[in-house]
């Protein structure tokens, strides 16, 4: 009874679905994210509600394709995370993992709304165990990375190429770079977003202590 169109089941897959997202959307709240407990709630709601539609017309009239619908949202919901990632003045990128949990929030939506429970259960638990329990091993893995992207802010009138040379003269390979004159912040001759990698095995603060001791550095920042 729970796989087909009745009252019972769609209160089931509404309740459920609000469930999912809330707990999505409440580990992402209490970051302060830019999409928190409501938004996920909506968006794992909407994608079951989109489903639960597309079932029943297709169990009414005998119609149309049985997970078209579901085909747009999957496509649709990346609008919408596309509008959470923000990249800041200093050329850093916020909402990338908000974003993927938005679509991940509604593809769980979409799996409650056809009445894939199982699926929609523990791919949801799966998907906050990553999102919130796996942070520390995201963090582990990027300290133990000799490579680095840093945003500086030069205040000295020595040319940018003294400070390429400082850098490889500490073993220190500048990958890329992006040099601009910020019109905001005062004091300053110029702002600089690197991609610097150790060719000695280093940490992360022995790379920034060396950064900092250059001359004339006004602020440094790991992206």
């Amino acid at each position: 009874m729970l796989q087909e169109i009745n009252i019972v089941s769609v209160c089931i897959r509404v309740l459920l679905s609000v469930l999912i997202g809330g707990f999505l959307g409440m580990e992402r709240g209490r970051k302060n994210r830019p999409a928190g407990f409501r938004t996920y709630i909506l968006v794992c709601l909407g994608s079951t509600l989109v489903m639960m539609t597309n079932q029943y017309v297709y169990q009414k009239y005998h119609i149309s394709d049985p997970v078209r619908m579901g085909a747009q949202v999957v496509s649709g919901i990346g609008f919408l995370g596309a509008g959470s990632i923000i990249v800041t003045g200093r050329h850093q990128i916020r909402g990338i993992t908000t974003a993927a949990g938005l679509w991940s929030a509604a593809c769980c939506g979409l799996a409650i709304g056809i009445g894939f429970y199982e699926g929609a259960i523990v791919g949801g638990i799966a998907i906050l165990i990553v999102m919130a329990a796996m942070e520390s091993v995201d963090d582990m893995i990027r300290s133990r990375s000799t490579v680095m992207e840093l945003y500086l802010e030069f205040n000295s009138k020595k040319p940018f190429s003294v400070f390429i040379e400082y850098a490889r003269d500490n073993k220190l390979e500048i990958k890329e770079m992006e040099i601009s004159k910020s019109k905001l912040a005062k004091n300053m001759d110029l702002c600089a977003v690197i991609t610097i990698n150790s060719q000695i095995r280093r940490n992360r603060e022995s790379i920034l202590e060396i950064i900092s001791s250059f001359p004339g550095i006004n602020y440094i920042e790991e992206l």
